[in-house]
């Protein structure tokens, strides 16, 4: 499936009133008082020669085994490090990268070939026995890195350099999809810290960091030793903006030349472009804890919802209903699945029975949400908030920074908080339910809340199947999920919204809110 640029959608998508007009409202107020300053200065100087970004928050991380952190990808992924092998993100193919082929040798051992004449930042030469220990420290060390669990479920592998260019990987159990996952593990020298993750990351990518001021910016510079073509621009600077109308004002006066994450009201600018970029929003609802442990409560949640409002006020039409928390492209995905339509008096029929059966759903629910998870996230918060409290639900709302909702969202969770209703914002780039379900699905996954057990029983087994029975595994599974488990009420497929600079040429992709590759970025003159 091909991803492009999308256009803005039309105006006038049906919605609902009242909650339409609700939403609107509190667009109003929430965005009125904006301050269009950027603050800025720090964000260095046109010169054309520094591409400058800014982005919602500063990177929890540089740790390469970290990032598949979206926060930390968008900086290490394909700038500083690489990897194996890389997964197109229009096609879903995977090309070879520091990886120049690959082969299935046995039912769980793959074989690898690696590139020659590669070099790192720091001058050594890149082998096989980098690449053997890379995979080693990211998955089978003690660093707790998040690909670990993310994508390898925490299963050790077996990994072995047979020679300077070649390496072998085993699994513990035939792995249908093992170049897929290794697309994840970014390659560092064998002489990088196997024991602590490293704050200033050293890789074979086109850029190196040059300096990381804290609270400030991150400048990279060309690494001129690079095996690929060299970038257009010697140097990248990033710095960071939570507020979305400074991050689109710091591209209007000229102070950098790309902003994520822009809302959705400067759609209409020719310095903007929108595409869909693979994320799904959802409420993770914690089923461990009264009333949310109560099915009937998950599905008021459910129905309470208005989809299309959120969509339509909130996210600007930029986003489409979901019903499932893998989009469109994605290997599993069930096109069957239909968005649940708002039915407030069937979620305050299920509230009502619940309580009259002794289930406390006066208890209060706290609504975590991260600042800067997408334009427009405190309005849906605020919305969520409104629409669970019209069913009879007691719902207080708690905004948090990035390293306070993970400690929501990552096990081990929390203990003694109450009942949690988590805003989370999932990206499977890796076009594969395998990524999605072992990690939100399972009942002990390492962002699930909570699960059944014939529920891991159909993820193990989808997981070992391949082509169309594969496929048609992950999406019986998925609707399964909604009918028996209710563990998330699902918000919308995302789409991203950039900001441009008129001086450069860049077109964005699925992949580009996780790994945002500066290389593809040229200067406006540039010959295509």
């Amino acid at each position: 499936m091909k991803f492009s640029v999308s256009p803005i959608p039309p105006a006038g998508r049906r919605r609902r009133a009242t909650t339409a007009m609700l939403l609107a409202c509190t667009v109003l107020v929430s965005s009125g008082c904006a301050v269009a300053g950027s603050a800025a200065g720090d964000a260095g100087r046109a010169d054309g020669r520094t591409l400058r970004v800014v982005l919602t928050q500063e990177p929890p991380t540089l740790e390469p085994c970290e990032a598949s952190l979206t926060g930390t990808g968008v900086v290490v992924r394909s700038n500083i490090t690489e990897p194996l092998v890389e997964r197109d993100p229009d096609s879903g193919e995977l090309h070879p990268l520091l990886a120049t082929g690959w082969k299935q040798t046995g039912e769980r051992t793959w074989s690898f070939d690696t590139r020659s004449g590669v070099t790192f930042q720091n001058g050594e030469p890149f082998t096989a026995e980098d690449a053997a220990f890379s995979i080693d420290r990211a998955v089978n060390s003690d660093l707790a890195c998040n690909v670990e669990g993310y994508v390898f479920g925490d299963e050790d592998l077996e990994v072995k350099a047979v020679s300077d260019t070649r390496l072998t990987v085993t699994t513990e159990q035939p792995d249908p999809i093992l170049p897929l996952r290794l697309s994840f593990v970014e390659v560092v020298p064998r002489t990088t810290d196997a024991e602590a993750k490293v704050r200033i990351p050293v890789g074979t990518g086109p850029y190196a960091v040059d300096s990381w001021q804290p609270g400030a910016a991150i400048s990279l510079r060309r690494h001129d030793d690079y095996w690929g073509e060299a970038p257009a621009f010697p140097r990248a600077r990033y710095v960071w903006r939570s507020d979305a109308s400074v991050r689109a004002a710091m591209i209007d006066k000229g102070e950098a030349e790309i902003a994520v994450a822009l809302d959705p009201i400067e759609a209409e600018k020719d310095t903007t472009a929108s595409f869909p970029n693979n994320e799904t929003t959802a409420l993770r609802l914690d089923g461990r804890e009264a009333p949310l442990d109560d099915i009937r409560v998950r599905r008021a949640v459910d129905l309470a919802v208005d989809r299309e409002g959120i969509v339509d006020a909130l996210l600007g039409g930029l986003a489409e209903p979901a019903g499932q928390l893998v989009p469109p492209g994605v290997v599993g995905h069930n096109d069957a699945i239909e968005p649940v339509p708002q039915d407030v008096a069937r979620a305050r029929a299920l509230v009502a029975e619940a309580e009259a059966d002794g289930v406390p759903v006066g208890r209060q629910i706290t609504l975590v949400a991260r600042n800067g998870m997408f334009a427009g996230v405190s309005e849906t918060a605020e919305a969520l908030q409104y629409q669970m409290q019209e069913i009879g639900l007691n719902v207080k709302v708690r905004m948090a920074d990035t390293a306070t909702q993970l400690q929501y969202q990552l096990r081990p969770l929390p203990k003694g908080v109450g009942p949690i209703a988590l805003l989370i914002m999932h990206g499977n780039q890796a076009g594969d339910a395998a990524f999605t379900t072992s990690q939100y699905l399972l009942s002990e996954g390492p962002q699930s809340a909570f699960g059944t057990g014939e529920l891991d029983r159909r993820i193990a087994e989808a997981g070992a199947l391949s082509g169309a029975e594969r496929q048609k595994a992950f999406a019986d599974l998925l609707a399964d999920q909604n009918r028996t488990v209710v563990q998330y009420t699902h918000l919308a497929h995302m789409s991203g919204l950039l900001g441009l600079s008129r001086s450069i040429r860049y077109e964005p992709n699925s992949a580009t809110g996780d790994e945002m590759r500066l290389a593809e970025v040229s200067p406006a003159k540039a010959k295509h």
